[in-house]
């Protein structure tokens, strides 16, 4: 049965829109996902669901959004944001990041998959990575003011570093390519970047 609301003030209809999004871009990994189907899944008209998100670039951002609410990413974040030393953001960002991966695949394949052909989904992941980005940025920037950023890299050039280590097609790579515990998932991924990027103590 089609519910239809008119109205793009109605909090229930959205987020039935956006579960509704989340879940078909999981189940179907991005292909086919049409504007109709949200639609229907959500059980309003797709006239009812343009009020919403005129859009289906704003569709799929708000879904990443979405996502990142159900999930908790800012308390995942809150140790990484906290910490006292640049080492300790470091390592709390990377763990954040990648317990945050596996809970948010579906939709990150999703997302990956459609970019080459999706002008939308590209630029909805397109901004997730960004996002990502800031945390590498913020964590390299906290060692650069410990001066315990190595000189090997520029600030600039570790935060791409980073970003790339901790890219999703890694993960996958690592995890269920090569059948990698998440735990050493983790621990790798810090010594790497600890190893690339924090001046050792020297006595």
């Amino acid at each position: 049965m089609v519910l239809d609301t008119m109205s793009s003030d109605n909090p229930e209809t959205r987020e039935r829109i956006l579960k509704a999004a989340w879940r078909l871009l999981e189940k179907s990994q991005g292909r086919g996902v049409r504007m109709t189907d949200i639609a229907k899944r959500a059980g309003i008209t797709r006239q009812a669901l343009y009020l919403h998100f005129s859009t289906r670039a704003e569709l799929l951002i708000a879904t990443t959004h979405y996502i990142d609410e159900v999930r908790g990413s800012d308390e995942r974040l809150a140790p990484s944001r906290s910490a006292q030393t640049g080492t300790e953001r470091l390592d709390a960002f990377i763990t954040a990041w990648g317990t945050y991966i596996p809970e948010i695949y579906g939709m990150a394949k999703a997302l990956i998959a459609m970019s080459d052909t999706d002008d939308a989904a590209a630029k909805a992941w397109g901004q997730r990575m960004e996002d990502m980005r800031e945390g590498c940025e913020a964590a390299i920037r906290a060692l650069n003011s410990d001066n315990m950023l190595s000189s090997t890299y520029s600030p600039d050039q570790a935060t791409d570093i980073l970003w790339t280590l901790l890219a999703v097609r890694n993960w996958e790579q690592l995890t269920i390519t090569c059948g990698w515990s998440q735990e050493k998932y983790i621990e790798t991924v810090k010594s790497l970047a600890r190893g690339a990027f924090v001046i050792e103590n020297v006595s």
